[in-house]
């Protein structure tokens, strides 16, 4: 795909994976394999999308990096984006994406960040590896030198959490980098051992010997394709980046390709919305999320108080960028360690495969609204069946489950 669309992130030349079937997934978006955006959906979705005219949506592409928390058509970072027409490089998920996945959206957003109309979505994990070692009172593990730590809204796709996974299991994990050897876990599956995937933030390169460090182990790219730099400009320390690799000896990954993570365009005047971990805090006025400069001193601030916001917060920001800067209107506080923070995800749709208030699903979701603390508005559990078009809010995804707080019937 052309870098200068924004969809080159999970795309290019040396970046292997499993791309999800056309249709597939929350928001049942297009995938081209071949990667020539040429693709359209035939998704079947309902009217929940802003659709192709969608009041105050500007005809200029924005970009939108986080993970999906929300469907119908998908939601990121609570905007919701209509995928009706996207095209989507879905790498790492055979089924397409789910809640929890990062990924990056390109398309028109309407001022408020609140709609979008989707025309590029990709998406990849973010880590590949063994556990190597897990502290469950923080809440963290260690896959490939890389300190992963969990929150309320991390996605737990086959698993209790953390307590339930095995010793030494393969896990993939989708997530949000931090400071150097860090990632924010935003969703973990467990799977067969294979490739690596490690995402950080290129510290020590060195091009005479073409190598670099993520986290805790060496990275040596010599032989590896590279792909995703907007610019045209080469691997640079503070660059985040994805590796996948094949071998891993003596705590040395031995790249086959190195992808810039989901890059945001930083052309003057562009809009974006991004989440991520806070770093190089300041003040309101001076900090970073994914490495990008941001200044919030005139940002709505929501989820919480502006002094709670520092090093480690994970945040969603959303403004237009000038002079390099991320002036952001709009910054919510998601989670603070220690502290918590609103974890939040919310389906659309019709309800399929009914068994019981316990068992079914929304947009290929499960979800169980058995709990007696469910809230149902205009009807009750007694009028959910195959067909009825809800709006379900919950908090908790956990052996790929979401748990119901509440359901609305529309």
């Amino acid at each position: 795909m052309d870098a200068t669309n924004g969809s080159s992130a999970g795309a290019g030349a040396g970046a292997p994976g499993v791309s999800s079937p056309a249709g597939g997934g929350l928001g049942g978006i297009a995938v081209d394999a071949a990667s020539s955006a040429t693709t359209t959906a035939s998704s079947g979705d309902d009217a929940s999308g802003v659709g192709s005219g969608g009041t105050g949506v500007s005809t200029a592409d924005a970009t939108g990096v986080g993970a999906v928390d929300g469907a119908g058509s998908i939601i990121v970072n609570g905007l919701r984006y209509d995928t009706a027409r996207a095209v989507g490089n879905i790498l790492d998920a055979p089924a397409g994406l789910q809640l929890g996945m990062t990924v990056k959206v390109t398309g028109p957003v309407n001022t408020d960040f609140t709609n979008g109309i989707a025309r590029h979505v990709d998406s990849a994990a973010d880590l590949k590896g063994p556990l190597l070692s897990v502290d469950l009172q923080q809440g963290s593990f260690v896959i490939l030198g890389t300190t992963v730590s969990t929150d309320s809204g991390t996605v737990w796709a086959d698993a209790s959490g953390l307590a339930a996974i095995p010793a030494g299991k393969t896990l993939q994990v989708w997530g949000l980098p931090g400071p150097s050897g860090v990632l924010r876990a935003t969703r973990v599956e467990q799977r067969d051992p294979g490739e690596f995937i490690l995402t950080g933030i290129v510290e020590g390169l060195d091009t005479t010997a073409h190598a670099f460090t993520l986290g805790g182990l060496v990275v040596e790219y010599g032989v590896a394709v590279q792909s995703g730099s907007l610019d045209g400009q080469p691997l640079a320390n503070g660059t985040v980046v994805r590796v996948r690799a094949d071998t891993l000896l003596q705590g040395r990954l031995a790249a086959k390709s190195v992808q810039w993570w989901y890059p945001v365009p930083r052309a003057e005047g562009s809009t974006a919305q991004i989440a991520g971990l806070v770093t190089n805090f300041a003040g309101p006025a001076s900090l970073r999320v994914l490495g990008l400069q941001v200044d919030a001193s005139a940002a709505q601030i929501t989820g919480g108080q502006q002094a709670a916001l520092g090093n480690g917060v994970r945040v969603e920001v959303g403004g237009r960028i000038a002079n390099g800067i991320l002036k952001a209107t709009k910054l919510k506080i998601r989670n603070v360690p220690g502290t918590g923070g609103p974890a939040s995800f919310d389906l659309t749709g019709t309800v399929g495969a009914f068994r019981s208030p316990a068992d079914f699903r929304v947009r290929g979701q499960p979800v169980n609204a058995s709990s007696p603390n469910v809230h149902f508005s205009n009807g009750t559990a007694a009028n959910l069946g195959n067909g009825v078009k809800v709006h379900v809010h919950g908090s908790e995804v956990l052996n790929g489950v979401l748990t119901a707080d509440s359901i609305e019937f529309q």
